[in-house]
């Protein structure tokens, strides 16, 4: 990572003017330049559900390939490497999946000429940026993810490479288990219900044990969307039902150096609950919306939940948002957010 000064942009989630004007009330100029000689790190999740996923993606990209950004990957930019349609990334494919269920109809789309570039340059990127003092991560900071995935990136293997790898390996498991055939059966009993929000299911034991191995035996998972474990009820996430819920992974994290991550859709304390994240799983609870996390106090979600501003149009909402975008800036420990607002943290 970058020595000095930095500002950590949350997810923005194709939020292009919330980005813009974040930015600005930074201090930074259109090329990326900053008059105190700062840089910005973005904690990924840079496209889905937003109205123009494509600027963002070529905003940031400019800026890393000036040098005067970096950007982790997040699993929104691991779905598109992937190839894998899913709620909200519609824009980046020929064929919009979005189109058959009416959501994401004013998303900007992408190009055949973009696309390339954003594969390439999403390629490109970390999974972790880290330094004496500060480690950024997607979702989860987990050493040993991490040290095996080392060995796996080395030689510039493809994420869609490694990953379908980790994935086999994964569901060799399942099968010797068994574990997927009952799923399979929990699955057949309710598959016209699982993208059905309106409808009751009950939690399936056996998809949640399979969705948890699957998850967590996947070190590329494990960094990019965090450790799962059986729900104790069925939770509307991402346009299906789950049965697993997100680990309070930074309560085990004892290590000196911060850690500074997104994915978790944090509440502002203005916001109401139901406006931000609905039904979706909220491990953040335990701790207020400014707070730092985790034994030592030195981990910090500072994703903001403007991927949910869709949801807020949709709804003929307008400034002032409820939902927000965020940069913690470091080592100053203050947050600045989209609509100008600062506010001082306690230092970890």
């Amino acid at each position: 990572m970058f020595e000095g000064p930095l500002d950590v942009v949350g997810d923005v989630h194709g939020e292009i003017e919330a980005l813009q004007a974040l930015l600005g009330h930074l201090g930074y100029a259109p090329d990326g330049g900053h008059p105190e000689g700062r840089r910005a790190v973005f904690v990924g999740d840079l496209c889905d559900r937003g109205p123009d996923s494509p600027a963002v993606l070529d905003l940031v990209m400019r800026w890393v390939q000036a040098g005067r950004a970096q950007c982790v990957l997040g699993n929104h930019e691991l779905n598109v490497l992937l190839g894998e349609p899913k709620h909200g990334n519609g824009w980046f494919f020929d064929r919009n999946h979005e189109l058959a269920n009416g959501e994401f109809l004013n998303s900007r789309a992408a190009t055949a000429e973009r696309r390339a570039a954003w594969v390439a340059f999403l390629e490109r990127l970390p999974l972790a940026l880290v330094r004496d003092d500060l480690r950024v991560v997607h979702a989860c900071w987990d050493d040993a993810a991490l040290a095996r995935l080392g060995p796996l990136l080395a030689n510039g293997a493809s994420y869609a490479a490694v990953y379908a790898d980790l994935d086999r390996t994964a569901r060799d498991l399942l099968r010797g288990s068994g574990i997927n055939a009952r799923a399979a059966r929990e699955v057949q009993a309710y598959r016209h219900a699982f993208k059905d929000r309106s409808a009751t299911l009950p939690l399936l034991p056996a998809c949640a044990d399979e969705a948890t191995l699957l998850q967590n035996a996947n070190p590329v998972k494990v960094i990019t969307s965090g450790l799962e474990g059986p729900s104790e009820r069925p939770i509307w996430a991402g346009g299906r039902w789950r049965m697993t819920h997100r680990a309070r992974w930074w309560n085990e994290y004892r290590d000196r150096p911060a850690v500074i991550v997104g994915h978790y859709w944090r509440r502002d304390d203005r916001a109401e609950p139901a406006a931000v994240t609905g039904d979706w799983d909220y491990p953040l609870g335990d701790f207020g919306a400014y707070e730092w996390m985790g034994p030592r106090g030195n981990v910090f979600c500072v994703d903001y939940s403007v991927g949910g501003r869709y949801a807020e149009r949709a709804r003929g909402g307008g400034p002032p948002w409820q939902t927000r975008l965020a940069a913690l800036r470091w080592p100053d420990c203050e947050l600045v957010f989209d609509d100008g607002e600062r506010r001082t943290l306690s230092k970890p």
